[in-house]
C-alpha cells in the first residue's frame, strides 16, 4: 500500500464539481484523496464515494473517508480519518484492521504519541495558518512539526489554511504530507495547484 505522503487533497463538500476536481488533482500528482461528507444523503454519498474510489484505483493514490466507518467499508476505501472525539481508535482498528487509520491531533503533541502507541497509521496536526474550513479551529505552530518529527515514526500530515506560499514551511519542519483543501479545489485549475504542490516534495 502507498505510504501517507505528498499532497493530501481533501474535497469541498456539497461542491458538485467534486468528481472532476479530484479527477484534475490525481492528474496533478495528488496522492491521497480523503472524500469529506457533511450534507449528501447515504445513497449519494456512496455512489459519489464509490466514483472517486475509481478515480484514485486508476492512479494509485490513496483514498480516505471522513469519520465514516460504515461508508469505508462500503467501498472498500483504503482508510479512514478520525478526529480525536469521534470513535475509540481501538473500535476503528478493530473494524478495519487491514486499512489506514488517521487522527487528528490538532496542536497537540501527546495526542500524537498516544495515537501512535494505539496503532494510529498517521496523524494530522493543525491549523497552522487561517483555514476557511475550521477557522475557529485551534492553532498549531511550525515547532510542533519540528518536535514531533524527532519522536513519531508515523507520518504527520500538516493542515489548515495551507497554500502555495506556506507549504514549503510546513514540509521543511518535518510534515510528510500537506493537507489541502481551497488551495486545491477552489482553484481556476486544480491539476496545476496539484502538480506544484507536489513538486515541493521532489525537491
Amino acid at each position: 500500500m502507498i505510504a501517507v505522503s505528498g499532497l493530501y487533497g481533501i474535497t469541498v463538500d456539497a461542491d458538485p464539481l467534486t468528481e472532476a476536481k479530484v479527477f484534475s488533482a490525481l492528474k496533478g500528482g495528488c496522492q491521497i484523496i480523503q472524500y469529506r461528507n457533511k450534507t449528501l444523503s447515504d445513497v449519494d454519498s456512496f455512489r459519489l464515494a464509490e466514483k472517486l474510489k475509481r478515480h484514485c484505483d486508476q492512479f494509485e493514490a490513496l483514498f480516505i473517508i471522513n469519520d465514516d466507518v460504515a461508508l469505508a467499508k462500503k467501498v472498500d476505501a483504503d482508510g479512514v480519518h478520525v478526529g480525536q472525539y469521534d470513535h475509540s481508535l481501538e473500535k476503528v482498528k478493530a473494524e478495519l484492521p487491514d486499512k489506514i487509520v488517521g487522527v487528528s491531533c490538532y496542536n497537540q503533541l501527546e495526542l500524537a504519541l498516544d495515537a501512535e502507541l494505539q496503532g494510529a497509521d498517521y496523524v494530522a496536526f493543525g491549523r497552522f495558518f487561517p483555514s476557511l474550513t475550521k477557522p475557529s479551529a485551534e492553532q498549531a505552530e511550525i515547532d510542533l512539526l519540528v518536535e514531533a518529527k524527532q519522536r513519531l515514526t508515523i507520518p504527520i500530515v500538516a493542515i489548515g489554511g495551507i497554500t502555495m506560499n506556506n507549504a514549503d514551511s510546513l514540509i521543511k519542519a518535518g510534515a510528510d504530507s500537506i493537507a489541502v483543501i481551497h488551495g486545491l479545489f477552489q482553484q481556476d485549475d486544480v491539476e496545476a495547484a496539484a502538480r506544484s504542490f507536489s513538486k515541493m516534495f521532489k525537491g
